[in-house]
């Protein structure tokens, strides 16, 4: 009796033994994206962590700088208010000194006018108003060469008073004025230096001007009996 074999093509096995297949690829899968996502989470919290640090210390020692700025107008003003007193006072005495007397008046009305932005403290406002300071101290100068020309006035108690307050404010202005410069130079340092210039640059912390008044300006005029 014949066995017949079945038949078996012959491709099939040609391929089973010859043919490779395909590479697997390997898969991320949900776990895998996660991970990602967790690994870039963490390093931009690493970054705005410290970030947000430096970015309250600038803006501290900004408000640092506006306080002092106010300190130093209130002490202009004060001297204004001075002044204003002075010249009512030596009207009393000098009324043949119109053109001085309005002189000191128009410097202090100018030097009043000028009012400087606490957000925008560069060296063109800074320059502008100081400008205007010295007019009036100027002016004010001019004034006191007058008062030498009456005796009465120089010996009157109401002058003597204001003339010893103006001393005393002057003082108080130049004082002001360099704490104010330190406080903007301790700002200045800090957001100029690596890596906060970084985020002064991003969140627009501008560099503040300083006061560069020379010794002649800061002294205070006096009045010599």
């Amino acid at each position: 009796m014949e066995t017949t074999t079945p038949n078996v093509p012959t491709n099939f096995s040609n391929t089973t033994q010859s043919g490779s297949k395909p590479p697997i690829k390997p898969k991320t899968g949900c776990l895998g994206t996660t991970m990602i996502f967790v690994i870039i989470f963490i390093i931009l919290l690493i970054l705005f962590i410290p970030g947000c640090s430096k970015y309250n210390t600038m803006v501290n020692k900004d408000e640092a700088v506006k306080a002092q700025w106010a300190q130093v107008e209130n002490k202009y003003q004060r001297r204004s208010d001075l002044i204003e007193n002075l010249v009512q006072t030596v009207k009393g005495y000098a009324t043949h000194e119109n053109k001085t007397l309005t002189e000191v008046t128009e410097a202090r009305a100018k030097a009043t006018s000028v009012n400087l932005n606490a957000d925008k403290i560069d060296e063109a406002s800074i320059n502008k108003f100081q400008e205007a300071q010295d007019g009036l101290k100027s002016s004010l100068s001019k004034l006191m060469v007058v008062v030498e020309k009456y005796p009465d006035l120089k010996a009157n108690t109401g002058f003597l008073q204001l003339q010893s307050q103006l001393e005393t404010t002057e003082d108080a202005i130049v004082a002001t004025r360099a704490m104010f410069n330190e406080i903007a130079k301790n700002y200045n340092a800090y957001i100029k230096r690596f890596p906060n210039n970084i985020v002064s640059s991003i969140c627009g912390f501008k560099e503040k001007a300083y006061f560069t008044a020379n010794a002649e300006a800061n002294k205070v005029p006096k009045v010599k009996f």
